[in-house]
């Protein structure tokens, strides 16, 4: 049977290769979905008169949870076919339908990858999940039953993080981990969790981001699959035309933080970067399948990573061969994404321990691509690993108590109990 359609911005609108959003296909029954938007397991809505955050209220006073009881924005209705995408930017309207729709998107993406349902954390205590929207915020949070977006003023204006896919993927893959691996308890837990868990979220958002055919098109345009240049994947949660909130293809190792640790998204750039490599090579190894560049390329790729001469020579060859084929470049990426995220949902179903580290999940990983394939990526996977420190050193211990701005010490780590 037919999907329901929405139009989703695949990065934010104010980057001029993506102000117009692309309309995708959710696997809802078309005609399935209720006002709100709403299904059986979530429902999106834009409160009235909602001053504070979901969790502890500032003054300490009390625990705010859902569901919001409060006047609400008029919800967004399906059209005579259950679609939602004939709702135009710059309305409440659009606003939850885009959040509510990227959610649905997002866990169709994921629950592909796992061959089964994604429950969510808050099952059992709470019959649907509240998407909720909240200008005053300046941050994004998923928690126990709720997703929370607010927005980003660092510029002095404001810009709705419930129109940037990244960043609401992001915040569904901290989601996903919670509800998969488990909550750790803040005061016993090692920091390569916490690091860990900001490095899942940024690979379901970035994974999550290549399911859009323009952005897909776009970034091949833009690199002729020379993926190390700064694109349109391995910028993660963009804030504006010039800044993001992390990079994917980083130089960071897990040396840096041998002496401590600060702040856990940073302690997560190891894991994501050595994940990027990850997903390059495969990529590489798919043109190699398809024919379209010579192990000579793939080999120089390798030997020049990480040197000043990587971007003059490799971008002149690769431009050569995707001129030759770029339909073959588009199916290689498509694949490598799909191994990637084939790959890391079945490592997250067998990862039960919140005390886990780094070197736990890259042998779970190398484990995985055995299982799939009798390791054919084994040696890139652990050259990739061994690359970032991971397994060679240890990390420190934390040197500050988790800030204001930290996810680990916030709403996603509240549960009923507490």
């Amino acid at each position: 049977m037919q999907g329901t359609r929405f139009r989703l911005f695949p990065q934010p609108q104010f980057l001029k290769d993506f102000s117009e959003p692309e309309i995708v296909l959710v696997s809802s029954v078309a005609g399935s979905l209720g006002p709100g938007p709403s299904d059986d397991r979530m429902y999106a809505i834009f409160p009235i008169g909602k001053t504070d955050p979901y969790g502890i209220a500032p003054d300490g006073s009390a625990v705010l949870t859902p569901a919001w009881q409060g006047q609400v924005e008029d919800p967004a209705y399906p059209d005579e076919y259950g679609n939602f995408d004939y709702l135009e930017p710059g309305t409440p309207q659009f606003e939850t339908a885009h959040l509510f729709g990227t959610v649905r998107f997002v866990m169709d993406i994921w629950e592909g990858y796992f061959g089964r349902e994604i429950p969510w954390q808050s099952d059992g205590t709470y019959d649907r999940v509240e998407l909720t929207i909240l200008p005053s915020l300046e941050n994004a949070y998923s928690g126990f039953g709720f997703l929370e977006m607010g927005g980003d003023r660092s510029d002095g204006g404001y810009t709705p993080f419930s129109l940037n896919f990244d960043v609401i993927a992001h915040e569904l893959g901290h989601a996903i981990i919670y509800s998969e691996v488990g909550v750790p308890d803040p005061e016993n837990v090692t920091g390569e969790y916490f690091g860990f868990h900001e490095s899942a979220a940024d690979l379901v958002a970035l994974l999550s981001s290549l399911h859009f055919n323009s952005l897909v098109d776009k970034l091949l345009e833009q690199t002729r699959g020379n993926l190390y240049t700064l694109n349109a994947a391995s910028r993660i949660a963009e804030l504006s035309e010039n800044k993001q909130i992390r990079v994917a293809a980083n130089d960071s190792r897990l040396s840096d933080f041998a002496k401590g640790w600060v702040k856990e998204h940073h302690l997560a750039q190891p894991l994501t970067g050595a994940f990027f490599d990850i997903f390059v090579d495969i990529f590489h190894e798919m043109l190699l399948d398809y024919g379209v560049i010579s192990p000579e390329l793939e080999e120089l790729s390798d030997k020049l990573l990480a040197t000043p001469e990587y971007a003059t020579v490799m971008q002149a060859m690769f431009d050569e061969a995707f001129a030759a084929n770029p339909a073959a470049f588009k199916l290689a990426l498509v694949d490598a994404r799909d191994i990637l995220g084939t790959y890391l949902a079945d490592t997250w179903k067998e990862l039960k321990n919140v005390q886990l580290d780094f070197v736990e999940v890259a042998d779970l990983f190398v484990e995985i691509d055995r299982r799939h394939t009798g390791g054919r990526f084994a040696r890139l996977i652990r050259g990739n690993f061994d690359m970032r420190d991971i397994g060679y050193v240890k990390v420190g211990p934390q040197l500050q108590p988790l800030d204001k701005g930290s996810h680990a010490n916030s709403v996603r780590t509240m549960v009923p109990m507490d």
